[in-house]
């Protein structure tokens, strides 16, 4: 259920103004629009890209992968303004969620992004989106040589902004909605007679929660060196981030009806926390479903915490004319802890009476998700040109030590403990894990026909061993390993002349095992042991055709695909998420996507640009499966969190100084059941901005304003679902797992580079 508030009043002069960017710069190999690069020239596979300037004309600070949710095939939600939000941050691409895809930062792997993530980071904890120059995006199948083996459903590749040639300065200095303040301040060295170039940045963000109470706060600093001599080039980075994020309330349909939109949890109403774990509820809490019941419907607050160190070095060097050799090495620390007041444990000392508020005893205590990263690794790629042949081959290896508690820590009142616990009085259970990573592949390019036909096939060898201890609690130890040998890689493009082009690919993926919350060793050594039988690495073929288009003012892309998916495995909730028992694991069989993706950019004028993309997915269990000794019919159904229809649409002016830009999304229905008997409505969302560059004003390089609104046309709608979990079966709309996006924002940004 949407509803749709069309009192703009405050944005009306703004949006006089507004409208898409899209300006083409016909360089290289990918045709680009300002605000999207539509298509991957010359490639056999759908391969995409967004720039540095695109994602600097959203909201400061927004995530990249919310700018990429304009591309086709593409499904990104999050219940904050920029995406940034990570226990509500999803993102998928046609079917396949967030787990299932890889994602790299300068080559470097980052897991599969997920909020408890075992073996990486999210993408804005590894560097300031202000650093970011590139981000590729292949929905189908990625590049071989990616660091990653959670790629079933395609890759996202980040790449950081190289240090300015110039000496120089940059400011950027946002207020806005919730009390945002952000600020970006970076130096660069500019390039030294040595050879060598810098930049060191600073970034520090806070808002409050724009429902409820809470602080989000984050402080990042990054720095890269860069060194070249002729045609090698040496780069190292440092990378720190320090985040702390208020948990906004997880929702249920149920919930949304009796408690409306914008409920949220009780603090800072410490005596409201206290009562309702004493069972003493309002009315309309009072009245929630008993399959949610009234003690979910709140809790006195939640939050993530998380403390990351990241580096990485790159040798890029030309052994001879014809051989390049690429190596990166990296190290990534993490600790994390995510905080959540629960009533169902009570804090130690004798139980405190009702109408006590402070002291030993009170009803709630704190029960913390623990996390720690240590891992390092190296990947290599050698590139040998001969001929009509480029022959690539690589090999990254990972050692990667990761840890997982579930510990309990007392509360005597309302004070303050946005700060990592220690000594808890209780402990559900406690894990270590020990990783090995090794893939190697190799490929052969050939260029046929004076370049008219390219065609590329090669394989790859992945091998994940996980070594698994319980240290405490009744959580599964054990070794698990998941390895192929060979999964090939097939590719063709065919010029038809020099506007057009056809491109096709077959390609088999495999998802390793994860350690950490939601995999195999989250069950009971008995469940564990029973289903070793049955348990096996999640497998993928996927294959797609198509056709693009590049005229002078027109230009256009076209993509079909199927990807049939063997030995999905589904984690199944069980209980609301703040109650700590292990979920379900089985494997549900096979699931199919098919769909359609078209991309189409008009140069309607000069300065004038209009994008759109259509996407149609069709993805679908193609199993029942058992859950325990209940047969749960989801043979035919639709997978979970897949719209079958998007569209986006994006038109926009820039000349002069003067840029400006309108966007809507549409995302259709999605369920979050397995059987499919319920889910979110569709609905449009709609954001703008406007702004005005000077170049040499007041001593600056260049000054510039610019002028953000997020959530257009202020929707009411449920953006992430699934972030408790899904559930086989919730006809009445109880199980809270949903959360609520956020409504209308403005941010202002005044930059200035010196």
């Amino acid at each position: 259920m949407q509803h749709k508030n069309w009192k703009l009043k405050p944005v009306v002069i703004l949006l006089a103004s507004v409208f898409a960017t899209g300006a083409f710069a016909e360089d290289g190999a990918v045709v680009q629009t300002e605000d999207v690069s539509v298509f991957g020239q010359g490639k056999s596979r759908q391969v995409e890209s967004i720039t540095a300037d695109d994602i600097q004309k959203a909201a400061p600070g927004t995530s990249p992968l919310k700018v990429l949710a304009k591309l086709p095939g593409v499904n990104f939600q999050s219940s904050d303004p920029f995406g940034t939000y990570e226990w509500s941050t999803r993102f998928g691409v046609r079917g396949f969620g967030q787990t299932y895809m890889g994602f790299t930062l300068d080559g470097i792997p980052l897991g599969d992004m997920s909020y408890g993530n075992n073996n990486g980071l999210h993408i804005t904890r590894a560097i300031s989106t202000e650093n970011i120059q590139r981000v590729d995006l292949s929905q189908g199948s990625g590049s071989l040589g990616v660091a990653s083996t959670s790629n079933l459903g395609g890759t996202v590749q980040f790449y950081s902004a190289d240090p300015e040639n110039k000496l120089g300065m940059r400011l950027d200095q946002t207020m806005g909605s919730s009390s945002m303040t952000r600020t970006f301040a970076r130096l660069d060295t500019g390039l030294l007679e040595s050879g060598t170039k810098a930049y060191f940045s600073y970034t520090g963000q806070n808002a409050e929660k724009w429902k409820g109470w809470g602080p989000q706060t984050q402080e990042q600093f990054n720095s890269k060196l860069v060194h070249m001599w002729g045609e090698n080039k040496i780069s190292a980075f440092l990378n720190t981030s320090n985040r702390s994020e208020t948990d906004y309330q997880d929702m249920s349909i149920d919930m949304q009806q009796k408690l409306g939109w914008g409920w949220d949890n009780y603090a800072p109403n410490w005596q409201g926390a206290i009562n309702a774990a004493h069972g003493i509820y309002s009315p309309a809490v009072a009245s929630i479903n008993p399959s949610t019941g009234p003690m979910d419907a709140a809790y006195y607050l939640a939050r993530g915490l998380r403390k990351d160190r990241l580096m990485g070095t790159t040798f890029d060097l030309a052994l001879r004319d014809d051989l390049r050799l690429k190596s990166t090495f990296y190290s990534h620390t993490n600790e994390g802890q995510g905080h959540w007041y629960t009533p169902y444990v009570a804090s130690p000392g004798t139980p405190a009476a009702v109408g006590v508020y402070t002291g030993a005893g009170l009803p709630i205590s704190i029960r913390t998700t623990e996390y720690g990263i240590r891992r390092s690794g190296t990947v290599n790629d050698l590139t040998w040109t001969s001929g009509i042949h480029t022959v690539n081959t690589g090999l990254w290896y990972e050692k990667s030590y990761s840890t997982l508690a579930r510990n309990y820590y007392g509360v005597t009142g309302p004070y303050d403990t946005n700060y990592f616990l220690t000594n808890p009085f209780a402990t559900d259970f406690a894990q270590d894990f020990t990783t090995t990573t090794t893939q190697f592949y190799v490929q052969d390019t050939l260029a046929l026909m004076n370049g008219q036909l390219k065609a590329n096939f090669g394989a790859k060898s992945p091998k994940v061993q996980i070594d698994a201890t319980s240290q405490a609690g009744n959580r599964s130890g054990g070794t698990l390993t998941a390895k192929k040998t060979f999964l090939p890689q097939l590719g063709i493009n065919f010029a038809l002349d020099d506007m057009s082009e056809m491109f096709a690919s077959a390609s088999q993926n495999m998802r390793a095992y994860q350690p950490g919350v939601d995999g195999p060793f989250s069950q009971t050594p008995a469940a564990f042991n029973a289903g070793m039988a049955d348990l096996k690495p999640e497998v993928s073929e996927s294959y797609e055709v198509g056709y693009r288009y590049r005229g002078d003012t027109l230009q256009g892309s076209l993509a079909a695909y199927l990807t049939n998916f063997h030995d999905r495995l589904l984690q199944v909730a069980v209980a609301q998420g703040i109650i700590s028992v292990p979920g379900t694991f089985v494997n549900v069989g096979s699931v199919q996507s098919k769909g359609v993706e078209a991309a189409l950019v008009w140069s309607m004028a000069q300065n004038w640009n209009w994008f759109n993309s259509l996407t149609f997915n069709d993805s679908q269990y193609k199993s029942d499966y058992m859950n325990g000794t209940t047969l749960v019919h989801t043979n035919g159904k639709q997978v979970v969190d897949a719209p079958k229809l998007m569209f986006a649409t994006n038109v926009g002016y820039e000349n002069n100084g003067w840029f400006s830009s309108l966007d809507g999304k549409y995302t259709g229905q999605r369920y979050y059941t397995y059987t499919n008997d319920n889910k979110v409505d569709g609905y449009w969302l709609f954001n703008a901005s406007t702004g005005y560059r000077e170049k040499n004003v007041a001593g600056m390089k260049e000054l510039a304003v610019q002028l953000s609104i997020t959530n257009l046309a202020n929707t009411h709608y449920f953006a992430t679902i699934g972030s408790n979990g899904f559930v086989a079966s919730d006809p009445q709309g109880a199980f809270a797992t949903l959360q609520e996006g956020a409504p209308r924002q403005f941010f202002a940004t005044l930059s200035g580079k010196f």
